[in-house]
């Protein structure tokens, strides 16, 4: 992997999406940051049903809590990219880096208020008016997919 760039997921609610997630990270290089707790065990039969083969080669790892995961990214110091509905940047006007971690959050929720203000950068994948949001795995993909575009 020449890039160090993850993926995070603030409590996930759906283990096919998390899945699906997985496996496409597990395919591009990605390293996935799940932040607990998830909505789902991680055991769950259709989390592997959507990752498929694909789960032994993703890079997971879980955090107990948003905590511990701040811990660990503060030790790493990498820049947290947060996409959200609320933020006014779209993603394909930002410059990433290749050690950003591209936080998407609960499909339920998003993240809370804290989770904003602890952010380095808040993005948006823009829509038609009207939509509410996109599927997180699509969004993943979409974001990911531009990241790993400008970092070559």
């Amino acid at each position: 992997m020449k890039h160090g760039l993850r993926i995070a997921l603030y409590q996930p609610d759906i283990a096919g999406n998390t899945g699906t997630i997985l496996r496409f990270a597990a395919c591009m290089g990605l390293g996935v940051d799940i932040i607990e707790p998830a909505g789902f065990d991680l055991s769950d039969r259709n989390l592997r049903r959507a990752g498929m083969d694909y789960l032994e080669m993703a890079a997971l790892t879980r955090h107990v809590d948003w905590a511990s995961f701040e811990n660990w990214r503060g030790s790493e110091v990498r820049r947290l990219v947060l996409l959200s509905t609320k933020a006014a940047v779209p993603y394909t006007d930002f410059v990433f880096d290749r050690n950003d971690v591209l936080l998407f959050g609960r499909e339920s929720a998003g993240v809370p208020e804290t989770v904003h203000d602890a952010v380095d950068a808040r993005l948006l994948i823009p829509m038609q008016a009207g939509a509410r949001s996109l599927n997180v795995a699509l969004s993943v993909a979409m974001v990911a997919g531009e990241a790993l575009r400008q970092l070559g």
